[in-house]
């Protein structure tokens, strides 16, 4: 089953970067492919001590074989990509679709400076927005225009299906979360562009017939930056209470929080056509998980939660994240399920 889809199955903040990271350098995919909207969203994943974060590469960074491609439909930011490819050191690996689109500083300036995105919506301030208005129209520069991304610009798609066709494996990233779709998430307090499983693959130019499974990612909690209606939200005193304050990736924001909602997750995972899940950050809400890697030695609460999860989606819980680090999870992948 070599194409695995990775999306979010709440309002971003899920934890993709860590499972991505995990499936990486687990299963060594010949190709990681990043699709959603642009540098608005910060995936984050923690190897040996060290913490990574990355805008506009795929979360497989740390893959030394992996090749890193970013898909037609996903806004560059050449600045933040440049910078990320020297640091992780992948000029070699990197491929950028040539109709991806740029984001240039007078799109930053629209983003910041508008009362509606900034204020009302509470967006990143990256520029995204602008830049998908004025791809709409037609009017966006492509990554193909831009000299300094010349050697890395290329044929994402047919990379990928030619991929696909010699039956090598491929993890398609998703970035932000179901709820944050600009069609199916709660409108105006959106992203600029839908960002389920399907509209992923669009990004990165694959038939859904060349997908495999769809892993959703759903945090033990909700989180969610920005404004915009957030079900059975709790103050910032409970949020620190808990163990569930954090700050955005990107914008460094204060994420509001919320505990874990069957209902939304059910429809997430039908928007997306999800086959299995993904559970991040249990040891946050179970403390005496954190660092377990076995099922059965977790805390019976922790199991229990994790049943009833299944319980209420239909779903097997595949991946179970329990600290930080890559390896701090539990794997119940069954070779008949998602091995790469």
């Amino acid at each position: 089953m070599p194409c695995l889809v990775i999306v979010g199955g709440f309002f971003g903040d899920e934890g993709k970067g860590k499972i991505i990271a995990y499936l990486a350098n687990k299963e060594n995919p010949v190709i990681a492919v990043r699709g959603g909207v642009g540098p608005n969203a910060g995936h984050t994943f923690c190897h040996e001590g060290k913490t990574y974060k990355v805008r506009m590469l795929p979360s497989a960074a740390l893959n030394s074989t992996t090749q890193l491609l970013i898909g037609a439909g996903v806004l560059v930011d050449p600045n933040i990509l440049l910078d990320e490819i020297k640091t992780f050191g992948v000029s070699n690996r990197t491929l950028i679709d040539s109709q991806s689109g740029i984001i240039e500083k007078v799109h930053i300036e629209r983003d910041i400076g508008g009362i509606h995105l900034k204020n009302k919506i509470g967006t990143t301030g990256t520029g995204t927005g602008p830049a998908n208005a004025d791809r709409a129209i037609r009017v966006l520069k492509l990554a193909k225009e831009i000299p300094e991304l010349t050697r890395y610009i290329g044929d994402v798609s047919g990379t990928v299906n030619d991929a696909l066709d010699r039956n090598e494996s491929v993890l398609v990233e998703g970035t932000q979360g179901t709820f944050l779709s600009l069609y199916h998430g709660g409108y105006p307090y959106v992203t600029s562009k839908d960002v389920t499983a399907s509209a992923i693959c669009s990004d990165v130019g694959i038939g859904p017939k060349k997908v495999d499974d769809v892993l959703i990612v759903f945090k033990a909690y909700i989180t969610r930056v920005g404004e915009g209606p957030l079900k059975d939200e709790i103050t910032s005193e409970d949020s620190k209470v808990r163990g569930w304050l954090e700050y955005g990736s990107v914008t460094g924001r204060q994420r509001r929080a919320a505990p874990f909602d069957p209902v939304i997750a059910k429809k997430a995972i039908r928007l997306n056509g999800a086959t299995q899940i993904a559970i991040t950050k249990l040891d946050i809400v179970f403390p005496g998980s954190a660092g377990v890697r076995e099922f059965s030695k977790l805390p019976r609460e922790a199991q229990t939660f994790v049943e009833n999860v299944e319980a209420e989606t239909g779903l097997r819980v595949t991946l179970i994240g329990t600290g930080a680090e890559l390896t701090q999870l539990i794997d119940r992948r069954e070779t008949s399920q998602i091995a790469l």
